[in-house]
């Protein structure tokens, strides 16, 4: 598998697990800070590796370098935030990332394989941005129908609750306050 296919893969898989949410799982001040100071690290490492490259495959190298510690940063970004807007700058991270290193390949090329090759890197570019964009739509249109579906089953319990008086109506709409997390 090539560098462009191995980063349209992680790609995708980082647009499911934002759509899940299963990245939305929140990390402490401590732990952000920490996170912050191994992907330095881990950045200075891939960059003074690159040392060892010379013409174009150094270029290479450090937009790999470069791109990876971007990612990170924005995965990070949301682990401590679990806010969908920081879910979709990993998505745009990524595609921003694996574009970058791409059009640097091209330039191993000459003429139109170049050209192709720098199209074909745009192309897919385009895609994952718009992946995330759209991403971004189905998490805010998933949000809303939520919330749309939690206001429609308190007010069915609110009613059912009608049906009574007194403390057990009061103990009644309490309890679908609690249930539906309504104050």
């Amino acid at each position: 598998m090539n560098t462009l296919q191995h980063c349209k893969t992680a790609a995708a898989i980082a647009l499911m697990c934002i759509a899940s949410g299963s990245f939305a799982a929140t990390i402490t001040k401590s732990d952000y800070s920490a996170g912050k100071d191994r992907i330095k690290a881990t950045y200075k490492a891939d960059k003074d590796a690159c040392g060892t490259s010379t013409a174009n495959a150094k270029d290479i190298c450090m937009q790999q370098a470069k791109g990876k510690e971007k990612v990170a940063l924005a995965e990070l970004q949301y682990s401590y935030s679990g806010k969908d807007k920081d879910g979709n700058k990993v998505a745009v991270a990524m595609a921003d990332s694996t574009y970058s290193v791409a059009k640097e390949m091209c330039d191993d090329k000459a003429g139109q394989a170049k050209t192709l090759c720098r199209t074909e890197a745009k192309a897919t570019h385009t895609k994952a941005i718009a992946d995330a964009k759209l991403q971004k739509k189905v998490a805010a249109a998933t949000t809303t129908a939520i919330e749309d579906k939690t206001d429609a089953n308190y007010k069915v319990a609110v009613e059912k609750c009608d049906t009574m008086a007194g403390e057990p109506k009061t103990s009644c709409v309490n309890a679908a306050k609690v249930r539906f997390n309504k104050t």
